[in-house]
């Protein structure tokens, strides 16, 4: 075999991709001849990803492991935050063990994996040979061998005629053997790695082929929601904005994404001539030139894409309707602040789920619990290999209204270490119509270091902690099906 079959040549992985869905894959059941039944196993497909291809979601369900995945500790959600977002590739795997074809079903699940088209087939190296003999290869082939050495280069040896142009290879094996890692990447194998192989380290490697590792890190996400209406999640929202962009001098853009209703444009005392609606409804002028002149600039480092605040058109959008907005802010901003409205929908969903984090604000009340319980578990369940989000409970302290403190709150939730926001409608509500942010306002106000705290935070510099408040509902939580153990045992 000539020793640069398997190296990549330059070819745009979006184009590939693009052909290698265009050809009819072939059933695996059809290539598998008997006289070889002996010595290839049999493919069966485990799963396709419902992971989102160009605007229409992937046709088959992903079917779940039947054996436990993978443990998800701090470690892991740490080593998970380092990885950058796969672009828009195929990707296909062949297994030998379930183990790895689990690891491999996680990843394709996972936030970072949204673009990618993946698909996880039961079979050794042999097997994808008889594959592909009658279908295209894709940008990223996996293949997983316990075979002998020897045995594993022969057989990729085989492999390589049917390998298109532009094909990366990643080879897991079973033997730690240097010599077998230098004859694999002599002959153009793009990595080899030896199992069991975390997820963390397999999502890196991918990341690694296809982002420039000499490119500026990406920006990052932060999406702010309120568990019910009226809970003050906008106000934290450009308040945390404002600190984020004091800190380290570091550039933020604020997307305000209630079109309707928006409050951002009046907390910075901006009238923009063009909103966020131009973009959405145009996408189509939508460059790094148009994006810059309709920014507002609130500071040197926060600058403003405010709502238009009109009823002229509905907001019913399709779950894709920001992704080229956010793509584009994606590559050009440190930091995204995302002040996501109190809806429900595919497109708040989406936007939820594909932010690297996630801050709920409620209140102290039983409709706030309630709401925050279920928006906590849904983002985990859409969100596996991420840490919670982070809770803001506002308005605590309000005159002779019954509240939940802090500790039967946070009980249900998991949650450890929330921001607490004193209720002070003097301070919030002077500082709003001055459009002003209660930093500028009154600088040595309780909340100014809650949000200086909770900005550092989401931004992945430090851990906020507060001292744990003594149980005292539980009963009546126990009763709602919310309190668990401590709450019930308080």
């Amino acid at each position: 075999m000539s020793e640069n079959l398997f190296k990549s040549k330059s070819a745009d992985p979006s184009k590939v991709a693009d052909a290698f869905f265009a050809e009819d894959v072939v059933e695996m059941s059809d290539a598998l001849e008997a006289d070889t039944a002996q010595e290839v196993e049999a493919v069966q497909q485990v799963h396709e990803t419902p992971a989102v291809i160009a605007d229409q979601p992937a046709s088959h369900e992903l079917r779940v492991a039947a054996h436990q995945p993978e443990i998800r500790d701090d470690a892991f959600v740490a080593a998970m935050e380092n990885v950058r977002p796969i672009p828009r590739i195929s990707l296909q795997a062949f297994c030998e063990t379930q183990q790895f074809a689990s690891v491999l079903e996680q990843g394709a699940g996972d936030r970072r994996m949204s673009k990618a088209h993946v698909k996880v087939h039961m079979g050794s190296i042999p097997a994808a040979t008889q594959f592909y003999s009658q279908a295209p290869t894709p940008n990223l082939l996996i293949l997983e061998s316990k075979a002998a050495p020897e045995a594993i280069v022969a057989q990729l040896d085989e492999l390589s005629v049917h390998c298109d142009p532009g094909t990366k290879v990643i080879v897991v094996g079973h033997v730690n053997d240097v010599t077998l890692y230098r004859e694999l990447i002599q002959r153009g194998v793009s990595e080899y790695m030896v199992a069991p192989v975390a997820l963390p380290a397999m999502l890196a490697e991918i990341s690694t082929l296809f982002v420039d590792p000499d490119a500026e890190p990406v920006g990052r996400f932060v999406a702010f929601v309120g568990a019910k209406g009226g809970v003050g999640s906008s106000t934290v929202a450009h308040n945390c904005a404002w600190h984020m962009s004091n800190q380290n001098e570091s550039d933020v853009v604020l997307a305000d994404l209630d079109i309707a209703f928006g409050t951002a444009n009046i907390d910075f005392d901006q009238e923009p001539a063009q909103t966020i609606a131009d973009v959405i409804f145009s996408p189509d002028r939508l460059d790094e030139t148009y994006l810059d002149r309709i920014l507002a600039k609130c500071s040197e480092h926060l600058s403003l894409l405010a709502a238009p605040a009109t009823l002229d058109r509905t907001c019913d959008f399709e779950q894709m309707t920001f992704e080229a907005l956010f793509d584009l802010l994606q590559v050009g901003v440190p930091n995204v602040v995302l002040d996501v409205p109190h809806v429900w929908t595919s497109w708040s969903e989406h936007v939820l789920t594909r932010a690297d984090q996630v801050v709920v604000t409620t209140t102290p009340d039983l409709a706030g619990l309630r709401n925050s319980k279920l928006l906590i578990d849904k983002l985990a369940e859409l969100r596996p290999n991420d840490d919670k989000p982070h809770l803001v409970i506002n308005q605590v302290g309000v005159p002779k209204r019954p509240e939940i403190s802090v500790a039967d709150f946070c009980a249900p939730l998991g949650i450890e270490h929330p921001s607490v926001l004193p209720f002070a409608p003097e301070v919030f509500g002077t500082a709003s119509n001055n459009g002003q942010m209660i930093g500028e306002f009154d600088a040595k106000h309780a909340a100014v270091g809650v949000f200086d705290a909770l900005a550092a935070t989401v931004t992945g510099r430090k851990q906020l902690i507060v001292p744990k408040a003594k149980s005292g509902l539980g009963p009546i939580l126990s009763k709602l099906g919310l309190g668990g153990k401590k709450a019930a045992s308080a």
